[in-house]
C-alpha cells in the first residue's frame, strides 16, 4: 500500500482519488445467482499524465451469506495469497473535469486478479455535474483467464464469466 500511495506527490493539483466506490459482481447460472459488493476500492488518477491505479481488496466483498464469503476467499480467490485485484495504466483521452458533461473514455492497462495479469481496455463513463465527478463501468472477467478454479461439485452454481460493475466518485486531492 505504500507503493500505491507513493503515486501521490506533495503537490497534487491534477490528482483525484476514488471515493464512495462500489464494485459489484454477479454470477448467474440456471442453478444459482451469486452477487457480492465491495466498498473498499482505493484509486488515484493523474489528469495531467492520464496515469491511474486502482486497488480492490478481495476480502472486502460482502455476500448474502458468510459461507459464500468464506468459500469465495478461501477456495476461489485465495485472498490470503492474492489480497487485491488491481488495474493500473493510462487514459489516453484528454480529461477536463471543470466542464459539466458526460464523457466516454477508455482505460488501458494491466488488470490483475488471482495473481494473473491481463492487458485490458475498459470503457468508462465519466459524468461531471456541478463539480461532482462520477464514474461507472461494466466489464466481464472470465475465470479461466485468471486461473480461478471452480470445484466440480459446485461447477453448475458458478458462471464461467463474471459480470463486474464499478461506480463511484472522483475527488480532487
Amino acid at each position: 500500500s505504500l507503493t500505491f500511495l507513493s503515486l501521490i506527490p506533495a503537490f497534487a493539483q491534477d490528482k483525484y482519488k476514488i471515493t464512495n466506490s462500489s464494485v459489484r459482481f454477479f454470477s448467474s447460472t440456471p442453478v444459482e445467482d451469486i452477487e457480492a459488493e465491495n466498498k473498499g476500492t482505493l484509486g488515484i488518477l493523474d489528469t495531467k499524465t492520464g496515469n491511474f491505479s486502482v486497488r480492490v481488496p478481495i476480502s472486502e466483498f460482502k455476500f448474502r451469506s458468510t459461507l459464500m464469503e468464506d468459500h469465495f476467499n478461501e477456495n476461489y480467490m485465495e485472498s490470503g495469497k492474492y489480497p487485491n485485484a488491481t488495474f493500473k495504466g493510462t487514459i489516453k483521452d484528454a480529461l477536463n473535469f471543470s466542464k459539466d458533461g458526460v464523457y466516454q473514455i477508455i482505460a488501458d492497462g494491466d488488470f490483475e486478479t488471482h495473481g494473473v495479469v491481463q492487458k485490458r481496455q475498459i470503457p468508462i463513463t465519466i459524468t461531471v455535474e456541478k463539480g461532482v465527478i462520477r464514474y461507472e463501468t461494466a466489464f466481464k472477467v472470465k475465470l479461466e483467464d485468471h486461473q480461478i478454479k471452480v470445484p466440480t461439485v459446485v461447477f453448475a452454481k458458478i458462471a464461467e464469466v463474471i459480470d463486474v460493475k464499478l461506480n463511484g466518485e472522483l475527488q480532487k486531492i
